[in-house]
């Protein structure tokens, strides 16, 4: 009898574990099988939890899956031909020949004095039209951001000109630069400045007047300096405005309470806390002057000259006028070289801050 009694109990004990575990997988749907369902979507849980990164990467394939193959396809995957291509000789007939690939247009380019006149007028555009725009566009700034009447007016006309296509503001101040009826050389003749006469439009090459083209050789590349900073210094004037606007005022009452005067209180206070937004609006200045090529072009074509010659123009007129299809490509890699030391170091400082 006793025997019986214990078999029972265990039995009992048994069912009610079999009950419970029933219960907490969802017994209630076992009907129509929602059990199984019930468990497989715990499991789907636990590997969510286990894998959260690589499970939200995996949902997420069919968002960012296509344009990153199109990215890599027609940007990187171009970038890399476009490298291959400048170590063959091809000239823009028939097929390229990869089979004897060497630096041998780099060496031509080491030794070509166009190449290095027209990188040496990219840098000086880079570095002044860049340190040019960021003065202005602070002083604007703080300007500004004294609480002057119609602010909002007086920024939307200064950002304006941002807005416009370098095809247009070419042809604006083609119009403005024009030898004979144009604004900026009317006012140069009004104080006899005759022999700042900027001619643009012009041909680059030495005529009888050599006068005049001394005063076209040293003037072309700063007349493009100057519409430069007219198209874009409103942007740098912005991300300035945003910076001041982000200082505390504690920050300014604290400078005028240890007796500091305006200059003094933005040279050693305020100045100094907008480095972030002069090291971002900088890297997206050069990047515009690296893309002035389409400003050039429409002013002067592929033959600007050789004191307005940059690398892209450069790069345009071998590859496009003179078929010269390899030596383009190995001009164009050097662009992009010199784009990656303008971005390279930006984007590597903001990783290390953590904002990437």
């Amino acid at each position: 009898m006793r025997e019986i009694l214990n078999r029972l109990r265990t039995a009992g004990d048994s069912l009610r574990s079999v009950v419970s575990r029933d219960e907490s997988d969802g017994q209630t749907l076992a009907t129509d099988g929602g059990t199984q369902a019930a468990v497989g979507e715990r499991r789907r849980d636990t590997l969510r939890d286990s894998l959260p990164v690589q499970w939200e990467l995996i949902e997420s394939a069919p968002f960012w899956l296509p344009p990153v193959l199109l990215a890599v396809f027609f940007v990187y995957g171009a970038i890399a031909w476009n490298a291959v291509l400048s170590l063959t000789d091809f000239q823009g007939l028939g097929e390229p020949s990869y089979s004897q690939l060497d630096f041998s247009m780099y060496a031509r380019m080491a030794s070509d004095g166009a190449f290095w006149q027209a990188t040496q007028n990219t840098l000086v555009l880079l570095v002044v039209f860049t340190i040019l725009c960021l003065a202005l566009g602070l002083l604007v700034a703080i300007l500004i951001d004294q609480g002057i009447r119609f602010e909002n007016t007086f920024r939307t006309i200064y950002l304006l000109p941002m807005s416009l296509s370098f095809v247009v503001t070419a042809t604006m101040w083609s119009w403005v630069y024009n030898a004979k009826s144009g604004v900026f050389n009317q006012l140069l003749r009004l104080f006899n400045l005759e022999g700042l006469v900027i001619t643009l439009l012009k041909p680059a090459v030495v005529n009888a007047d050599v006068i005049q083209w001394l005063s076209w050789h040293t003037t072309a590349l700063a007349a493009i300096i100057f519409a430069l900073i007219w198209q874009f210094s409103g942007y740098a004037m912005v991300v300035f405005l945003a910076g001041l606007r982000a200082i505390p005022d504690e920050h300014y009452e604290a400078a005028r309470v240890d007796g500091a005067s305006t200059v003094r209180m933005y040279m050693r206070v305020i100045i100094p806390q907008l480095r972030a937004s002069a090291v971002s609006a900088s890297v997206v200045l050069m990047v515009f002057a690296l893309k002035a090529f389409d400003f050039i072009y429409s002013l002067r074509g592929s033959q600007p000259g050789a004191n307005m010659d940059i690398l892209a123009t450069m790069m345009y007129r071998v590859a496009f006028d003179s078929l010269r299809w390899a030596y383009g490509s190995a001009i164009a890699i050097v662009l992009f070289l010199l784009a990656l030391l303008v971005i390279g170091p930006y984007l590597y400082s903001e990783y290390k801050r953590g904002e990437l």
